[in-house]
């Protein structure tokens, strides 16, 4: 089976420290650039990779999030995605590896990279993940019902959460734990209430811990 796995994609200014306080939270790096400006780290479901806004080259602003997947084998979810009525899917190359682009639902461009085991260029981390947290990016301006067959589509059904539908589509970064709240609060600081957990990130955005 084609195992695909939502990676929102962080555009920060600051890689380091970015990492840093995903690291207290509970994800783990799992792959890094050897010239700095990358790192994806995983949770025990799902991913989030940190991009040098810097050097990015779509535009990519500090704090600004995207939605993004990682998939084992694009050319099998390029036809699933074709079956369901994402007809423009298309797989293309770039120096790091396959990708695939496709409209989601509003138009909104979704890219998914083709999981890599080629190194050349990148340190592997091999540290496991902590199987309490879950990546579970929150979607404003997202019609809940069209999307969650897109996420269907990509067999990762319950993988975010929606706010509401109206105005311009935007990705907030959240979290899931199984961990006491309690014990992460001490860890990061934040703004705790019963069931969550608001913290400010290095790039100055709300991150949402839930529990």
């Amino acid at each position: 089976m084609n195992n695909t796995v939502i990676r929102p994609l962080r555009f920060t200014a600051d890689v380091e420290a970015m990492r840093t306080f995903l690291e207290t939270l509970g994800l783990r790096s799992r792959i890094e650039s050897e010239r700095g400006g990358w790192v994806d780290m995983l949770a025990g479901r799902g991913m989030v990779a940190l991009h040098d806004a810097a050097s990015s080259s779509t535009g990519g602003l500090p704090g600004q999030t995207r939605l993004s997947f990682e998939a084992d084998d694009l050319g099998e979810l390029k036809d699933r995605l074709e079956q369901v009525g994402f007809v423009d899917a298309t797989v293309f190359d770039e120096a790091y590896g396959r990708v695939l682009s496709v409209s989601g639902p509003e138009g909104v461009v979704i890219w998914v990279d083709e999981r890599n085991d080629d190194l050349y260029g990148y340190k592997l981390h091999t540290t496991r993940p902590d199987e309490r947290w879950s990546v579970t990016p929150y979607l404003t301006g997202a019609d809940e019902a069209p999307w969650r067959r897109f996420l269907d589509a990509l067999r990762v059904p319950r993988a975010a959460r929606f706010g509401p539908a109206g105005g311009e589509f935007d990705v907030r970064l959240d979290l899931v734990t199984t961990e006491d709240l309690d014990d992460v609060h001490a860890r990061v600081g934040g703004s705790r209430t019963e069931d969550r957990l608001e913290i400010v990130d290095p790039d100055g955005q709300l991150v949402v811990v839930h529990g």
